[in-house]
């Protein structure tokens, strides 16, 4: 049975989308970018400060649907600039250190409201 997951401590769906979607005792959580729920605004700051909003987002996901970052199997990252890879990359480390999950990684164009990253998962029980 398909489960919606939706928190306040995660931004709101700007669009048609849920936040996530548990089915089969996988979840999968939309794309998230570095907008603080509190404010509905995306973070100001650099690259990293982003990602760092984005893994708050994610993890106030994977616990309100009761999975934890040990349980994500595989990540997609977007950045509207590869030259940022390396600094995302120093902070995805933090989260993933042991067991990572799958991971691709690609530049696009542009990203919803300016934002310089998006990351959007997968997690099995």
């Amino acid at each position: 049975m398909k489960r919606i997951i939706k928190t306040a401590d995660a931004p709101a769906a700007i669009g048609p989308y849920s936040q996530a979607v548990e089915i089969n005792d996988t979840l999968y959580i939309s794309g998230q970018v570095a907008i603080d729920p509190r404010t509905g605004k995306l973070v100001e700051g650099d690259i990293k400060v982003q990602t760092q909003q984005v893994f708050k987002n994610i993890d106030a996901i994977l616990k309100t649907a009761g999975y934890s970052f040990a349980e994500v199997v595989k990540s997609t990252c977007f950045l509207t600039d590869m030259a940022d890879f390396k600094a995302m990359n120093e902070v995805y480390g933090q989260y993933y250190f042991e067991n990572q999950p799958a991971r691709a990684a690609f530049a696009v164009k542009e990203l919803p409201l300016g934002a310089l990253v998006e990351i959007e998962t997968i997690a099995v029980k």
